[in-house]
């Protein structure tokens, strides 16, 4: 009877400790496109200015405006595109509708006082959200 009780909690310790069958693991993805604009007095000669960002996208024509208020001594700031159309400043067009991250070619500028500081480009690539499911191998 001893042996019979020594191979049995022998056999349910294999069994409890054994290891488990792997199983698939689900994810899913999320991916954001944005670019961070930026324009800055170097030499803070201005004091406080506006600066008015500018987003055209090349295959609509649509124009995104964000216009912001750099206080004196700041001398300048960073902005995202798009910006989330829940915060207080965003960038829209003359519709109010908020700009997006389409995929395309992009040109942008910022205005102080009405003339072109500075500029560029940017693309947004097709950006696919996926499932991606992780087995046993």
């Amino acid at each position: 009877m001893r042996r019979f009780l020594q191979a049995a909690v022998l056999l349910l310790a294999l069994v409890a400790f054994a290891p488990r069958q792997a199983q698939a693991q689900t994810w899913l993805v999320s991916t954001d496109a944005y670019v961070k604009l930026g324009v800055v007095d170097k030499f803070g000669q201005l004091g406080a200015y506006t600066a008015k960002f500018v987003v055209i996208n090349q295959r609509s024509g649509k124009e995104f405006f964000l216009v912001k208020e750099i206080p004196k001594g700041q001398n300048g700031i960073d902005v995202v595109y798009p910006s989330p159309a829940s915060e207080a400043d965003y960038f829209k067009a003359a519709t109010g509708e908020a700009g997006t991250a389409a995929p395309g070619s992009y040109t942008w500028e910022c205005q102080v006082n009405g003339k072109k500081v500075v500029g560029g480009r940017f693309n947004f690539s097709e950006v696919a959200n996926d499932v991606t499911m992780v087995g046993k191998n």
